[in-house]
């Protein structure tokens, strides 16, 4: 049996920003020695709806074979970053689906004790960054999760002035899946502080 940390990506992305700011956060959480899974929150806007934008169309084709998240995957990881780009100063309809579905575990209590993070990003400069984060930890806090945001532990979080996780201000007319320097930094912070906490309650659940 593996001793590594188990990480769960779980994200929704219609253009392509969340994508890429999983996939920094799985490769930061890989070069640190955790087990990780992405998993894209299904889709439910209407066919229509996603040809009419372009960008929309390409991604949803780009990332047509990035599987879907699980009640196994949840059981499975030791720490969960959630990530969601704003819907009105809250997360997307995708992925509140998926949480509204995990009754079933958190009835059994399997939701608690697990770490948890999230990322976001919008299309505005201040079009609710933190107010979405804030709605994704609303959750966590009634699964009885420990919430590990990134702080201002690392000097990059200066740059990126979130510290209630990795954020992306996604300008229009950028390129699929486009992000700066600067989100890649933050994600990559923010991975390696989740893997390094989900790594020590672990160990102490060993050893309870």
């Amino acid at each position: 049996m593996s001793n590594s940390v188990k990480l769960a990506v779980v994200y929704y992305s219609s253009t392509g920003t969340g994508t890429a700011i999983a996939a920094e956060i799985a490769a930061a959480a890989g070069a640190a020695g955790a087990e990780v899974r992405v998993r894209k929150a299904a889709e439910l806007a209407p066919r229509a709806a996603i040809d009419a934008n372009p960008l929309w169309a390409a991604h949803h084709t780009a990332t047509a074979d990035v599987p879907p998240p699980s009640h196994d995957d949840i059981s499975w990881a030791d720490a969960i970053v959630f990530g969601s780009p704003t819907r009105f100063g809250n997360m997307a309809a995708q992925l509140k689906q998926f949480l509204d579905t995990l009754s079933p575990l958190w009835q059994k209590n399997e939701l608690a004790d697990k770490v948890y993070s999230a990322f976001t990003s919008t299309g505005t400069r201040h079009g609710g960054h933190e107010s979405t984060l804030l709605a994704i930890y609303n959750s966590i806090y009634h699964f009885g999760g420990i919430i590990v945001p990134p702080g201002y532990t690392d000097p990059v979080k200066f740059v990126d002035g979130n510290p209630y996780g990795t954020s992306h201000h996604a300008v229009w007319g950028d390129a699929l899946g486009s992000i700066d320097d600067d989100t890649r930094n933050a994600a990559r912070h923010q991975a390696q502080r989740v893997i390094r906490v989900a790594r020590t309650t672990r160990g102490l659940k060993q050893a309870g």
